[in-house]
């Protein structure tokens, strides 16, 4: 399993590691453990509310771990834990809504949940991770598409990591089937839902 290479045969595996080393350089100097930064961190979603317009929302408590190999990009792991009562759309009430048992269900489901499982490099600085999501206990498979945005030492000397991401699920897969309709036609909230990541990881000492 890994974040930067395809788990697959070993020759497969020596080629996408081969190709994403020899694409990004950098990526080798990467390697390590460490510590996804919330603070610098947005875990979003967008549904289509009504029809006609989106609502964003985002979780605000999380943490995260991601071991990095560049040399080895099939090593690598992900793992991230997402307290559900910090959902937040703007509105008390819609996220009240959310964590009611109409939803969510916080109170009996606190903590969504994902681990990686494998990965694949898909050229330059793109990759697709894939891993286990589990809401409302459920789990099933999602494929991330990833973007690493580079590495850097920060101002008070952490070693940082980025990557964007982006993934659509169906929310009704998950048991996530609540609605409404509408006298117009269609339902209230879309059950597709766009996810969007941006990750700051900072190096563990």
């Amino acid at each position: 399993m890994g974040l930067f290479g395809r788990k697959t045969s070993a020759v497969k595996t020596a080629t996408a590691s081969t190709a994403a080393t020899a694409a990004n350089p950098h990526l080798a100097a990467v390697t390590g453990e460490y510590t996804i930064d919330p603070a610098h961190s947005t875990l979003g979603f967008v549904a289509r509310h009504a029809m006609v317009t989106n609502v964003k929302g985002k979780f605000n408590d999380f943490t995260g771990s991601l071991r990095l190999d560049g040399r080895n990009p099939a090593a690598s792991t992900a793992t991230i834990d997402i307290t559900m009562d910090s959902i937040d759309t703007g509105s008390a009430d819609r996220d009240g809504h959310l964590k009611s048992a109409d939803f969510f269900k916080t109170d009996e489901f606190p903590v969504m949940t994902f681990r990686s499982t494998k990965a694949e490099a898909l050229g330059g600085d793109d990759f697709r991770i894939t891993g286990d999501l589990t809401i409302l206990g459920v789990t099933r498979q999602l494929s991330i598409d990833l973007e690493f945005s580079g590495a850097a030492k920060d101002p008070f000397g952490n070693e940082r990591v980025g990557f964007e991401g982006k993934a659509e699920i169906l929310r009704s897969e998950w048991g996530l089937t609540w609605n409404a309709a509408l006298e117009t036609g269609g339902v209230l909230v879309s059950d597709k839902i766009k996810l969007h990541f941006d990750i700051s990881a900072i190096k563990n000492a």
